[in-house]
C-alpha cells in the first residue's frame, strides 16, 4: 500500500498517529529529504527516516508528540559545543517553524551526520454528540459540521424516521450509552456533548452521558429546570461530582436568542473549555508514560531499556548503549568513558 493510501486509512478508521517527515540532511546519514514514516501510540514505525540511532529518537518523540498534541522539528546532530552532552535545547518559538516546539538533540553515531525531522500528531476529529430534535440541535449540528466535526445526533425512536434521506449520522436513544462506553479514552476526551431535547428526554440523555468522562457535557436549560434534571439523575444515584461536570447553562453568554445565535454560543464555549488531547489509553490509543530509560554515556542518547539490544555489565550495573558502536567504545576503556560522561 502507498504511504499516502496508509495515511487516508488510518485517518479514516480515527487511528491517532505521528507524520514523520525528513525536510533536511547533512551526509553521511542513511535518510533523504522527504523520506517519511508514522509512529503509532505504542512506539510502532511504519516507513523510514533514518538508521537505529535516528529511529530510535524519531520513535520516542513522536509518542510524545501524540500525547501532548504539539508538533515538533527535531534536529538531530552532533554534539556542538552550545549543547552539552545529553542536554536537549527546547525552542518553541524559532521561527522557521512556527508553531512546533523545537528540539535539539545531540548525537554523536559513527556517521556523524545530521537530520530535522518534522513530527506532526494526528488525532481523531473531534466528535460533537447532539441529543435532541429542536430547533437549536439542528442549528448546532449545522454549525458544528461546518466547523469539522464529526457530528452524530441522538433522537428518541419516534424521530428517527425524521431523518430519511439525510446525510447525518443518527443514533437512537436507548444505544447512546453502549456507544459512548465502546468509546476509547482518547476518543472520550475529544468528544463533545450537548442536551438540547429541552425537556423531552433531557434526563435519559444526560445519564447515557455521563456513564463515561467524555471532553465536555452540556445541557440547554433554565437553571430552574437543570436542577429538577439534576435531582432525577442524583436519586438515580449521579453524584455530586458527577453532574458538576455538567456545563449549564451552556453557551457563552452573548446576548443570543435566535436559535443559530444559541448554537454558536454553545460551540464557543467549547471552543473557549479545549478538548484534551490525550488520556490514559490501551496500547493503540495515546500513552500518558514513557518507557523507562537509560543514558548512554558515551554519546548522551536516551536508550530504551526494555529490549535494548546493546548492553554492558560492570560491578554490578548494566549500562545501556544506543548502537553497537557506543557498546564497544565503552567496552574498550570503561573507566575513561565514565570519567568523560561525569559517572565515574
Amino acid at each position: 500500500m502507498r504511504f499516502c493510501e496508509r495515511v487516508a486509512e488510518l485517518e479514516r478508521d480515527r487511528v491517532p498517529f505521528a507524520l514523520a517527515l525528513v525536510v533536511s540532511r547533512r551526509a553521511p546519514v542513511s535518510s533523504h529529504v522527504g523520506d517519511r514514516a508514522v509512529v503509532f501510540a505504542d512506539g510502532r514505525m511504519e516507513g523510514f527516516v533514518g538508521g537505529s540511532c535516528s529511529r530510535d529518537i524519531v520513535r520516542r518523540h513522536g509518542v510524545e508528540a501524540l500525547r501532548t498534541g504539539t508538533p515538533r522539528l527535531l534536529h538531530i546532530s552532533p554534539v556542538t559545543p552550545s549543547l552539552s552532552r545529553g542536554d536537549a535545547k527546547h525552542d518553541p518559538a524559532s521561527a522557521d517553524a512556527p508553531g512546533a516546539e523545537h528540539i535539539f538533540v545531540p548525537m554523536s553515531c559513527a556517521s556523524e551526520g545530521a537530520a530535522d525531522v518534522y513530527l506532526e500528531p494526528h488525532l481523531p476529529s473531534r466528535r460533537l454528540i447532539v441529543a435532541g430534535f429542536t430547533p437549536v440541535a439542528e442549528a448546532l449540528a449545522r454549525v458544528g459540521s461546518a466547523l469539522d466535526y464529526e457530528v452524530l445526533r441522538v433522537v428518541d425512536d419516534r424521530e428517527v424516521a425524521e431523518f430519511a434521506g439525510s446525510d447525518e449520522r443518527v443514533l437512537t436513544l436507548g444505544a447512546l450509552a453502549p456507544f459512548v462506553r465502546a468509546l476509547s479514552a482518547t476518543e472520550r476526551s475529544r468528544t463533545a456533548a450537548v442536551v438540547a431535547s429541552l425537556g423531552h428526554y433531557d434526563e435519559a440523555a444526560l445519564g447515557a452521558l455521563l456513564d463515561v468522562e467524555l471532553g465536555f457535557v452540556g445541557l440547554v436549560a433554565s437553571r430552574k429546570r437543570a436542577a429538577r434534571v439534576f435531582g432525577v439523575l442524583e436519586q438515580e444515584g449521579r453524584s455530586a461530582a458527577v453532574l458538576s461536570r455538567v456545563h449549564n447553562p451552556v453557551g457563552l453568554d452573548i446576548g443570543a436568542r435566535a436559535a443559530g445565535d444559541v448554537a454558536i454560543s454553545i460551540l464557543a464555549e467549547i471552543v473557549a473549555a479545549p478538548l484534551p488531547v490525550s488520556a490514559p489509553a490501551t496500547p493503540q490509543e495515546v500513552v500518558a508514560t514513557s518507557p523507562a530509560t537509560g543514558v548512554d554515556v558515551i554519546c548522551g542518547m536516551d536508550v530504551e531499556i526494555d529490549g535494548a539490544r546493546h548492553r554492558f555489565e560492570l560491578d554490578g550495573r548494566t549500562y545501556y548503549f544506543c548502537c553497537a558502536g557506543c557498546r564497544a567504545t565503552f567496552a574498550a576503556d570503561p573507566q575513561a568513558a565514565l570519567a568523560a560522561s561525569g559517572n565515574a
